[in-house]
């Protein structure tokens, strides 16, 4: 890496308790990295924390952190944040989902490298893939049936592994946490890209995640639909706004087979017109100029 600084890293895992043993697989995957954290931040979001110091050989300062409430995903993540923010030693946050494993242990030291090469990239998404090696279409932030292995700059990363610059946190802020579940990434991505940061889809960086469905989650319908509403509201230019959303109500009416589906995502999209949306900063027309140049315009 030259006279390039070696980024310090810490590693930032959320949990509600009921994966213990794919949160003790996670971490121990983590100690064998061939570059240690700086920092490990355990998030018990609402539920109790075991002592994974005590039982598991970890490197780095490991925090617990027990919150009294299920923030959802991008609360729980943000009072990890915070608590590495307090600290003040770590320059990027390596996030990842409690049920993943880190299967090369190279993972950081290449998360390392590419941030120490670019200034400018502020977000790397990982490439997820099951046991059996197979990446779901929705995992690759490319329109269409993208090629999983074809990496670059992309518009958008992937909730269960990523890593952030804390620069660049300091500069657009942490998740939306009034999201609790879905679309947080792309308000956070949308975010990152209008301040000017570089967002890389890096396939070499592989965590290994069971294949899953994201209607397994009962609010999913209700919560997809009031999200995106929200996140059109706070992040597009006004005439941007009636393309997405009509887009997306064509989109679910095609593909969404439950009548008790389709119900929840019309009332969550009602919810969402009529509860506030949170501050409102559109991005620029420039930004949406470069993010259409990427392969996805933001009414996709």
């Amino acid at each position: 890496m030259g006279d390039r600084q070696e980024p310090r890293i810490a590693v930032a895992v959320v949990t509600m308790g009921n994966r213990p043993d794919e949160v003790d697989a996670l971490l121990e995957s983590v100690a064998k990295q061939d570059l240690a954290p700086t920092r490990i931040v355990l998030v018990g979001n609402g539920c109790p924390l075991p002592d994974v110091a005590g039982r598991l050989t970890l490197p780095g300062e490991v925090t617990l952190l027990e919150l009294d409430e299920n923030l959802g995903c991008p609360g729980g993540r943000n009072e990890a944040l915070a608590v590495l923010r307090d600290f003040g030693d770590v320059d990027v946050v390596v996030e990842l989902d409690d049920d993943g494993l880190l299967v090369d242990a190279d993972v950081l030291s290449r998360v390392a490298e590419l941030f120490a090469a670019d200034p400018r990239l502020g977000i790397i998404g990982f490439r997820i893939a099951d046991e059996h090696g197979e990446t779901q279409q929705r995992h690759v932030p490319r329109v269409g049936a993208a090629d999983p292995m074809r990496g670059g700059y992309v518009t958008g990363f992937l909730g269960g592994g990523h890593a952030f610059r804390t620069a660049m946190l300091d500069e657009i802020g942490h998740w939306p946490a009034e999201f609790f579940f879905a679309h947080e990434e792309t308000d956070l991505a949308w975010r990152a890209a209008d301040a000017g940061w570089r967002i890389l889809y890096a396939p070499e960086l592989l965590l290994q995640h069971p294949k899953t469905s994201p209607a397994r989650h009962a609010i999913y319908y209700r919560v997809n639909a009031r999200n995106r509403v929200w996140l059109v509201r706070r992040r597009l230019p006004l005439p941007l706004i009636p393309v997405h959303l009509g887009v997306w109500v064509a989109l679910t009416l095609v593909r969404t087979r439950s009548r008790a589906g389709l119900r929840a995502w019309f009332g969550g999209f009602v919810e969402g017109l009529r509860e506030p949306a949170g501050e409102r900063r559109p991005m620029r027309w420039r930004t949406v100029w470069r993010l259409s140049r990427l392969g996805r315009p933001p009414v996709i």
